[in-house]
């Protein structure tokens, strides 16, 4: 049987590690990207850990319109044909609130957020198939404004709403969908737990335990949960849905 093909940004680690973790193991071949070769080429290696898997990497810069449009030729290259899965994924800006963030943050922010998603939607989409699924990947600040993450929060909104603007746009060949986590464990929350334990001067456990005690599941969700839900969106089970918004949260946000 041929096997799906799909594209997922930033998936060297955490979130987008888990996603092309799972589609490999139901049997797509995937092209990963990363800003670092080394990540990048154990992140191959480790997707494709026990499994038939075709997994293609390459470096990119995501704040980059050359490096996307060159991993997604080249990933386009390598598989020989057209994809039926997109992922827009990024790592997360610089923390901070409105007082802590120059012009050169906003920059950055800007260039890795909200123009990697539309400059990543531009060169994917002429090598989508009909029939394909995209999914844009934001945070629950989209829902409930995080004031230390001001950035993430203004600029993943913005994703949200290209997501559910091309939902229209690009129907009825293309299915795109949003999905945003709530508190998943992974590198980049621990980091964000470590630096509010430092700014109130306690520890990581009494961030993590009043993060927890604020979600109804009372814990942190695993990226391989957060992985699952994202598959189910891209798969054929999912071929009425669009133009969706999907929380992963564990029912953190309380808002209908």
């Amino acid at each position: 049987m041929t096997k799906k093909t799909a594209l997922v940004a930033a998936a060297t680690s955490g979130l987008g590690f888990a996603i092309g973790r799972h589609l490999v193991a139901h049997d797509y071949a995937v092209s990963i990207c990363g800003s670092d070769a080394e990540r990048v080429t154990s992140a191959v290696s480790g997707i494709g850990t026990g499994v038939d898997a075709a997994v293609h990497g390459q470096v990119c810069d995501l704040r980059k319109r050359a490096d996307i449009e060159a991993w997604v030729d080249a990933a386009a290259n390598h598989f020989g044909e057209r994809f039926d899965a997109l992922v827009v994924n990024t790592g997360g800006p610089k923390p901070g609130t409105f007082r802590d963030l120059s012009d050169s943050d906003w920059a950055d922010a800007i260039d890795l957020v909200l123009m990697s998603a539309i400059r990543l939607a531009r060169a994917a989409k002429r090598h989508l198939k009909e029939g394909s699924g995209v999914v844009f990947m934001t945070s629950s600040a989209v829902r409930q404004p995080i004031g230390h993450l001001v950035s993430s929060t203004v600029l993943r909104t913005g994703v949200g709403a290209l997501a559910k603007i091309l939902a229209t746009e690009w129907a009825p060949g293309v299915r795109v969908n949003h999905v945003y986590p709530g508190r998943i464990g992974t590198e980049r929350v621990h980091t964000l737990d470590e630096g509010q334990a430092r700014a109130q001067g306690v520890t990581v456990e009494e961030i993590a335990a009043r993060s927890q005690a604020g979600i109804p599941l009372g814990r942190y969700g695993n990226p391989e949960e957060f992985a699952t839900a994202v598959g189910f969106l891209l798969s054929d089970a999912a071929s009425y849905v669009s133009g969706a918004t999907l929380a992963v949260d564990g029912g953190m946000l309380k808002g209908m």
